[in-house]
């Protein structure tokens, strides 16, 4: 994260420096992201749920449900989190929140059918473990840090595509601002690329580490592996699932077929099932 943040400031500096307002604009650019990311994740959950189309629920609602997360809260040492039902057949779950004490976990209804007792344990100790690890928070200020990359890179090509860079000024040292203007471009072109791949990398990484916490909280971790396998063999795709949430779910909402290579696995926001069952399998 702290060479993820200077990344995003070097960025922000370069293509400030590369414009008529120099350096000192992308570093206010930068400090305004910051400050941002900061407040948006206190409303990141709200968001996240509307957008999926979870409906609360209460233990009357759904007792098998309600119990199975309130045992695994109790043996994790967390809060209960508030839980969510979201009305669609394909199997999946997620998990958010800033931190344990404002964490929700949501299921499908495709995952309660499809899934025994054991393995829907495996799933929801998975998403427990997520929010005990901070990863929502985490993968929260990632994704904020991504999309300022994004923007601020943007407006770079736009402005230099409409002819407001390169000017001079008197202030300004032309050579100067001519080698920045070149970096400025190629950075606008690499870095959001770059920046997904980190965020990416990320996720990947946090995934594996749900996997291993919700495999010591169960002390059953084949549960967790049949359920990855049974999600994972599941052909449909989850409705009200996005580019900016697929990175939530347990496992990737948009059920993609094709070969599966290692670049193929870069720009995934999830490791590979066999993997991760591998893993779970020789604990």
């Amino acid at each position: 994260m702290a060479l993820f943040l200077a990344f995003a400031a070097l960025v922000a500096y370069v293509i400030g420096a590369a414009t008529e307002q120099g350096p000192s604009t992308g570093i206010i650019i930068f400090i305004v992201a910051i400050v941002y990311s900061f407040i948006s994740y206190f409303w990141s959950d709200k968001i996240v749920l509307a957008t999926s189309g979870a409906k609360e629920i209460k233990k009357k609602d759904h007792p098998e449900l309600f119990r199975t997360v309130e045992n695994l809260a109790i043996g994790d040492g967390i809060p209960m989190p508030r839980v969510y039902i979201i009305n669609d057949a394909s199997p999946n779950a997620f998990a958010t929140g800033r931190d344990p004490k404002h964490a929700a976990v949501a299921a499908t209804t495709g995952i309660l059918e499809k899934l025994n007792k054991a393995e829907l344990e495996g799933v929801l100790a998975h998403e427990l473990s997520h929010v005990k690890n901070y990863d929502t928070r985490l993968l929260a200020i990632t994704a904020v840090l991504v999309g300022f990359i994004s923007l601020i890179t943007d407006m770079f090509m736009r402005q230099l595509f409409w002819g407001g860079i390169g000017r001079d000024n008197d202030n300004r040292d032309s050579r100067a601002q001519a080698i920045f203007l070149v970096i400025g471009i190629v950075l606008a072109i690499l870095a959001p690329i770059i920046a997904s791949l980190i965020q990416l990398a990320v996720s990947r990484r946090r995934e594996f580490l749900a996997d291993a916490s919700g495999a010591l909280l169960t002390r059953y971790p084949e549960g967790l592996a049949s359920a990855l396998e049974k999600i994972s063999k599941d052909p449909r795709p989850l409705r009200t699932a996005s580019s900016a949430t697929a990175h939530l779910f347990i496992v990737n909402p948009f059920k993609g077929k094709g070969i599966q290579s290692s670049l193929t696995n870069l720009f995934s926001t999830h490791p590979p099932i066999a993997e991760r069952v591998k893993i779970l399998r020789s604990m």
